[in-house]
């Protein structure tokens, strides 16, 4: 290959063309659902060209439409479009975390927009992650390390991910019920003295926000705020999560109400000194020491602080008011229709319902057109779920979907 490689060099036509394509198909109602690509992989290439233009109908019609009108079913929002911009340049540069040398000013971005979000929190410090899995998986790493806890326990509603972090660490787990509105039991949780205690700030199915403000004599105490957390930065709705201030450790997902794209998630704790020092390794190859579970890693935090830079915390909390405004909404057609119920309330933008008497949820959802709801299993009984992750979302056009699909 020669020394000067046209595929490294910078093509205006060809990033030009991948905005043209991407422009004329965006908002496509995703009607291709195949990838039509060779199973085996070529022994001669196509060309960025031929290979981009062979892609764009697959990749890009083939895409939820998460910023559809119709789209009120999943914690995925749509990404304001400085977050593209500023993702095209994070993959043109390549920014690796791992070492200073290799992200000079990435790393200093990480650390401006961590020391923006966590007083939020009443935190002091932490680090952006993959995705709230790892940052739970962090900060209960820690609770080990730092305050020797042997168990994990949390409510039957807590995400998934709790119980995989307790079983990488080789911690018991024990589970707590919930009450009728899914939120944990505080007269269960019995002796926490030796345990990480997890709360939840929006559980996946309800919107169910444990009482935060318990540590019950718990060694180390950890909010799992993937969802909600974004709500301390809005005047209107911040108390609801009253009490994650007094917390070790949090755990937010920037890919869900931050609006950014996939694969980013911070991690908080209120000692960060300590935790961090405890989730330290060295090695001969690091100029400084690696910082948990990762060890390379991308420059997540860049678009995330030129959102937040764009938008300032009146311009986020707007976006996420929106979408809360969105729940309420939907939940009053619900209510006033005769023929639908809901599970509960909405508290966080989660919306659980369905036609009265529940019948093949299953069945209606894959007859819907124009929109799409996802499902959630409460107590044994399927409902609807409505998330309000979309700010463009209609919930009328969700609510005459699931109708004409009954």
């Amino acid at each position: 290959m020669a020394a000067e490689d046209a595929s490294f060099a910078f093509n205006a036509a060809g990033l030009d063309r991948a905005l043209a394509l991407l422009k004329a198909r965006r908002g496509a109602a995703g009607a291709a659902h195949t990838l039509d690509v060779p199973e085996r992989m070529p022994e001669a290439g196509l060309g960025e060209s031929a290979a981009l233009e062979a892609l764009a109908v697959s990749v890009l019609d083939g895409a939820a439409p998460l910023g559809a009108p119709g789209t009120f079913a999943h914690m995925d929002p749509p990404t304001p479009w400085i977050t593209w911009a500023l993702a095209l340049w994070n993959a043109a540069l390549n920014q690796n975390l791992l070492h200073p040398e290799t992200a000079p000013v990435a790393r200093e971005v990480e650390r401006r927009a961590v020391d923006w979000l966590a007083p939020f929190f009443g935190m002091r410090g932490g680090q952006m992650v993959a995705g709230s899995t790892l940052a739970n998986l962090t900060a209960l790493w820690a609770a080990r390390e730092v305050s020797g806890v042997r168990e994990v326990v949390a409510s039957a509603a807590a995400h998934l991910s709790v119980r995989k972090a307790a079983a990488l660490l080789g911690l018991r787990f024990r589970e707590v019920p919930v009450d009728g509105r899914q939120r944990l039991q505080v007269e269960a949780l019995g002796d926490v003295r030796r345990s990480a205690l997890v709360l939840t700030a929006g559980t996946t199915a309800s919107g169910a926000i444990d009482p935060l403000d318990v540590r019950a004599g718990a060694a180390w105490v950890h909010v799992d705020a993937a969802w909600a957390g974004p709500l301390r930065l809005s005047t209107r709705h911040a108390g609801l999560l009253d009490g994650i201030e007094q917390a070790d450790s949090v755990a937010v997902s920037a890919h869900k109400w931050f609006f950014q794209p996939k694969e980013s998630a911070l991690v908080l704790f209120a000692r960060w000194e300590e935790a961090r020092a405890a989730l330290s390794f060295g090695g001969g190859y690091l100029a400084v020491p690696n910082v948990g579970v990762a060890g390379s890693r991308g420059a997540a935090a860049v678009p995330l602080l030129a959102t937040l830079l764009a938008w300032g915390r009146r311009g986020l909390a707007e976006r996420v008011e929106r979408c809360m405004a969105l729940a309420e909404e939907l939940a009053a057609l619900v209510r006033a229709h005769p023929e639908l119920e809901l599970f509960a309330e909405p508290v966080c933008g989660v919306l659980a319902w369905r036609p009265r008497g529940g019948g093949d949820l299953r069945g209606l959802r894959a007859r819907m057109r124009g929109a799409f709801v996802s499902l959630a299993q409460i107590d044994g009984s399927i409902w609807l779920r409505s998330v309000a992750a979309n700010p463009l979302a209609q919930p009328q056009r969700v609510l005459e979907a699931v109708l004409a699909a009954r």
